[in-house]
């Protein structure tokens, strides 16, 4: 191959010098090509072959590729791998490049940048879960993050420090942030220990006049007055979303609803940390399975799913906003028919969002029309479900947003067939009868030769020719054939004046007519007018139903209300949970609350979960309970329950328990297990301190925090210490509500000295040496830990099980007086000696006589004889 650079390979160049920091998917014909080390990178992440052509500067040139028609599945890889991707289609036909010389190259654009926030196709997305893009501004010391979902179109903004910024990305989990260039680096370790990728964008993209400037133009208006107030840091995050998005939908900006600034004290404080801790929307293990939400999750619709998630992972804070949303679980948990008629129903309903979204982006087809009917059909039938007295209000507000569709319903049901397919280019989505030329088009397409057949029926009728003939060639097309003895008709007058002479062959004669061309002509392009036309008829319904996007969008939000208040009312009457008490006290009352992930666990083996109650309520001033006892016995499941109970009942769901009252709480903090964190150069210890050391700093007054084994990470007086200071912290500094969980049982005797200090302990019973633990949480303080027996049920061999009680009962006794010379002169702890090892198993005769019996050979009367003799033989040896 030639060194010299192709037409093609430099219009390449071009392009990707323009996208460097991108895959080029490089359209050609049916195939995405890649090129360079683009080829090289891609090959290795797809596992695809690479190959090459041609060469340039002496080298060859790498290149893979993948099909066209099943990109997506391989553009998802690269973006869970991190790449970002630069699609470039062709702009024209190469019939069209040629017309300017015969050695052009069909002119090819990027047409849009993939990249993790952008995604809009369901295969690249999960339906049930937002794909946040957000964007993180700051001007002077004033910070804001602001966040869009472009497969839905929701955007938020809200003020935002840094200090904040970690539990707000913790809270929304975004694909991918936006942070102006110069705080990229400081920011990076942040964003990415969040899983999400930083996107770093000139700082003019940031600029908050350039950005009211785009928001304006964005939703066509003259100020942003009319959707709230927003501080300039606030504008430029959002601008900078506008501005990223237009960059990479290469100026086919999504569906976005005008943007919502959400208060900062809207929803309860739930940091990263906590939200691991307590397993929210993610198990500790990785993945959805093991947490709440999973354990939780009965909505039937994409949409209803990622609002609970958001719900979940915000409760909210103000009082009046939780018992609303309660209000509507409460009355379909007592309208148990009628909450069964409504998720019956839901189940039919497509995702109204998403399809709105494709269709905004010019990247729908028919079966996204089909989703906006199917959804318009299911809200009639919901709204008249919910034609009942006494809706609660939001129940109301979502009533009244399924209806006013009707013009755009029966529009759609007009237009469409039953069911139509994914891509317009694919044709057959237009019903028959709908539109005439389109039906006569189809007609003629399907039915060319009947058509032809009616044409000469009509000739031979208005020629009195009975042999007349219509046929065709590929030299003359269409004609009129007739016998030479004939002919001398079709050429006098009348009939010469309709009928045009062709040819004359030895035994007959050709004859057309003006109308036969023009039939011809439109049975030759019958199938792309058909297509031309139904593709015309796709513009004009996809442009009705953006026209009404925004009752469209709150029809989406009510239908999700709808399957939230629903699904939670079908989780409380199947569990058989309550309804909370919620009020502004200080109260905290759960009786008989329950874990929901580790009951479900164990319904599914059978077990039953032992319910506890828990009362931190205070009128004032700190409410604490100091847990005590054993590992094993559930001390970590009942400071989780009862966090867990909090977020349910303030995100507006009913609760696992008897009866519960919740007075408010603003922050939720858990300290439950720790690991290191190497990457950082962090011990185990490390970690438990700084998470402590935020939970003090942050927490306030209407703060529940849960905290477990505090200080155990160091030697024991250090550790005890850590421990105490921290329990009297919580107690007369931030005066919260707690659960603190501990072995320091030196620490019960605070209950002595700190009034909101409550002694608490997880029953155990003792049989044989070995315990049994009761899961019960009663009031009162463990003498003990009882970690020699857990060691034994954890199969720890004998002799250390006996050492272990030797050295017990030494270091106990020498605690109750002996000095610590005497303990280690009694106690050769640090001595040679070793624990004898276990003597080596002898034979067991026993064992060799039931070697030498084959059980299916035995009569009853001979396997009775058999169970004596060992038995006799068991006896005596």
């Amino acid at each position: 191959m030639s060194d010299t650079v192709t037409p093609m390979m430099a219009q390449y160049l071009e392009v990707k010098s323009q996208h460097p920091d991108a895959l080029l998917f490089y359209r050609m014909g049916d195939f995405y090509e890649l090129f360079f080390d683009d080829a090289v990178a891609a090959a290795a992440a797809l596992d695809i072959a690479l190959t090459k052509r041609g060469k340039h500067q002496g080298e060859d040139i790498a290149m893979c590729g993948v099909p066209h028609h099943a990109s997506e599945g391989y553009l998802l890889t690269l973006i869970r791998k991190g790449f970002r991707v630069a699609i470039a289609e062709q702009m024209e036909s190469p019939e069209e490049a040629k017309k300017r010389g015969y050695k052009s190259v069909v002119r090819r654009e990027v047409v849009r940048l993939v990249t993790p926030g952008t995604l809009t196709e369901d295969s690249l997305l999960d339906a049930r879960r937002h794909n946040f893009l957000a964007a993180y501004a700051e001007i002077r010391d004033a910070g804001a993050l602001a966040w869009a979902d472009i497969s839905t179109g929701q955007v938020r903004v809200m003020p935002c420090t840094r200090a904040r910024l970690g539990p707000e990305l913790a809270r929304l989990a975004p694909r991918e942030v936006l942070v102006a260039d110069p705080m990229s680096e400081g920011l990076r370790p942040l964003i990415e220990d969040m899983g999400a990728a930083l996107t770093a964008l000139a700082p003019a993209s940031f600029d908050s006049q350039a950005a009211e400037r785009r928001l304006c133009d964005l939703y066509a208006v003259q100020t942003l007055d009319g959707f709230g107030q927003f501080a300039r840091p606030e504008r430029a995050a959002l601008g900078a979303l506008v501005d990223y998005l237009d960059l990479t939908q290469r100026g086919k900006l999504p569906l976005l609803q005008p943007p919502t600034v959400e208060s900062a004290d809207a929803a309860v404080q739930i940091d990263a940390a906590t939200r691991r801790n307590l397993e929210l929307t993610q198990a500790l293990s990785g993945g959805r399975d093991g947490s709440l939400l999973a354990a939780i999750d009965r909505t039937v619709t994409a949409a209803g799913a990622r609002l609970l998630e958001r719900r979940l992972s915000a409760p909210a804070r103000k009082l009046d906003v939780a018992q609303a949303r309660q209000a509507c679980v409460t009355f379909l948990h007592g309208q148990s028919r009628l909450c069964a008629d409504l998720r019956q129903a839901l189940k039919a309903v497509p995702d109204l969002d998403r399809a709105l979204s494709r269709l905004a982006l010019d990247r729908g087809g028919p079966r996204d029309l089909g989703a906006v009917r199917q959804a318009l059909v299911q809200a009639g039938a919901l709204a008249g479900l919910l034609n009942v007295p006494d809706l609660p209000d939001l129940l109301a507000d979502a009533r009244a947003a399924l209806l006013g569709h009707d013009a755009l319903l029966d529009a759609l049901d007009a237009a469409l067939v039953a069911e139509p397919p994914l891509l317009a280019r694919d044709g057959g989505f237009i019903a028959p009868g709908h539109d005439p030329d389109l039906d006569d088009a189809r007609r003629l397409r399907d039915e060319g030769r009947s058509v032809i057949a009616a044409m000469q029926a009509d000739y031979a009728r208005e020629t009195g020719i009975q042999a007349l003939k219509i046929k065709h060639n590929n030299v003359l097309g269409y004609f009129i054939e007739v016998t030479s003895t004939h002919a001398q008709k079709m050429l006098a007058a009348p009939l010469s004046d309709r009928f045009i002479h062709r040819q004359t062959t030895a035994n007959q004669v050709r004859f057309a007519t003006v109308e036969l061309s023009e039939i011809e002509t439109r049975i030759l392009n019958a199938g792309g007018r058909a297509l031309e036309i139904e593709k015309r008829l796709f513009e004009r319904l996809r442009a009705q139903v953006l026209d009404a996007a925004a009752p469209l969008a709150q029809a989406a939000r009510a239908l999700a209300e709808i399957d939230l208040a629903s699904a939670l009312a079908d989780l409380a009457r199947a569990g058989d949970w309550c309804a909370p008490k919620l009020d502004d006290s200080r109260a905290f009352a759960v009786d008989g609350g329950r874990h929901p992930v580790v009951e479900a666990a164990l319904a599914r083996a059978g077990s039953p979960f032992i319910a506890n109650d828990c009362d931190l309520s205070a009128d004032q001033g700190a409410a604490i309970w100091l847990l005590t006892g054993p590992n094993m016995a559930g001390k970590s499941t009942f400071l989780r329950q009862n966090a867990l109970i909090t977020i349910l009942a303030q995100m507006g769901a009913w609760v696992p328990a008897r009866a519960a009252q919740i007075g408010m709480v603003s922050q939720v903090f858990s300290r439950v297990g720790a690991s290191d964190d190497l990457a950082r150069g962090r011990s185990t210890f490390m970690v438990e301190m700084v998470e402590t050391a935020a939970i003090l700093h942050q927490a306030d007054d209407r703060a529940l925090v849960i905290l477990d084994e505090i200080g155990r990470g160091t030697a024991t007086y250090d550790g005890l210490s850590i421990a105490w200071a921290t329990l009297e912290h919580l107690h007369d500094v931030n005066r919260t509500r707690a659960l603190f969980a501990t072995h320091y049982h030196e620490m019960t005797a605070l209950s002595d000295r700190l009034d909101g200090v409550q002694n608490a302990t997880v029953a155990v019973k003792e049989w044989e040496g070995d315990v049994v633990f009761l899961h019960e949480v009663r009031r009162g303080a463990a003498d003990r830990s009882y970690g020699v027996q857990v060691a034994k049920l954890a199969g720890l061999p004998a002799p250390v099980i006996a050492r272990a009680r030797e050295v017990l009962a030494a270091l106990e006794d020498g605690a109750r007086g002996a000095s610590p010379k005497a303990l280690i002169d009694d106690l050769p702890l640090f001595s040679a000696v070793q624990a004898p090892a276990p003597a080596p198993a002898k034979p067991l005769p026993v064992l060799d006589a039931l070697a030498e019996v084959n059980p299916d050979t035995l009569s009853p009367r001979e396997a009775l004889d058999v169970v004596y003799r060992l038995k006799g033989m068991a006896s005596d040896g």
